[in-house]
């Protein structure tokens, strides 16, 4: 999967899925030329959590917070933080790579 990479400003988000799971998961930019991708799916229950904002990602099922440039748990009932994935820059084109083993 491949998302040009105007559409992910820092700070920001772009949303596509894992070709393996067909879940979403979000490009994010947390620096300037700094890309990486996390997993939308929390690894409390299973909920799928909302897109970055502010520098976290949050979930509506039971709370819990992550960090948006490393998918660590801010809180919880989480305890594991978010999956996440290799994204390289290929021109202007952010490339989804493999999940990456925690």
């Amino acid at each position: 999967m491949t998302v040009p990479a105007a559409q992910v400003p820092v700070g920001g988000s772009a949303t596509v899925k894992d070709p393996a799971s067909g879940d979403a998961v979000y490009i994010v930019q947390p620096s300037a030329g700094k890309y990486t991708a996390l997993s939308s799916v929390c690894t409390h229950s299973g909920c799928a959590v909302n897109p970055p904002k502010d520098g976290q990602l949050y979930c509506p099922c039971h709370g819990s917070k992550f960090d948006a440039a490393t998918g660590a748990v801010i809180n919880g009932p989480a305890v594991k933080p978010l999956p996440h994935y290799t994204v390289t820059k290929n021109g202007e084109q952010l490339e989804l790579g493999p999940q990456q083993s925690a």
